[in-house]
């Protein structure tokens, strides 16, 4: 009886200090999968957010300046580079006047020069 009791208590602690390293790799598992969701999320973020702030730049600018002045044409660059960063990263870009996302790379240049 010794016998099977020392086997069983054994081939339980085998089994007990294996669990830490399947907990790790299972714990690394989940990780992996989950952090490129949350990094492609933040990538979208930052992209929307740099839009957001080229077209404000580019309101002050008309607004302080002068819809054709250097500095609204310096921001409608500043603008276009924005989009176009949003476009090559991830095949869209973010209308601040229409709250949206576009996934055809439709944008309008002179968006800003009408009243």
């Amino acid at each position: 009886m010794k016998n099977t009791h020392q086997r069983i208590t054994l081939a339980s602690e085998k089994s007990a200090s294996g669990r830490p390293l399947l907990t790790a790799a299972v714990f690394a598992a989940a990780l992996s999968f989950l952090a490129p969701a949350r990094l492609h999320a933040e990538d979208i973020d930052r992209c929307q957010r740099r839009v957001q702030h080229a077209e404000h730049d580019l309101h002050e600018a008309i607004e302080h300046h002068g819809r054709h002045s250097r500095q609204a044409n310096h921001e409608r660059r500043e603008l276009h580079a924005a989009r176009e960063r949003c476009w090559r990263e991830r095949h869209r870009w973010w209308d601040e006047h229409e709250h949206r996302w576009h996934t055809e790379r439709d944008w309008d240049e002179h968006d800003h020069d009408r009243d």
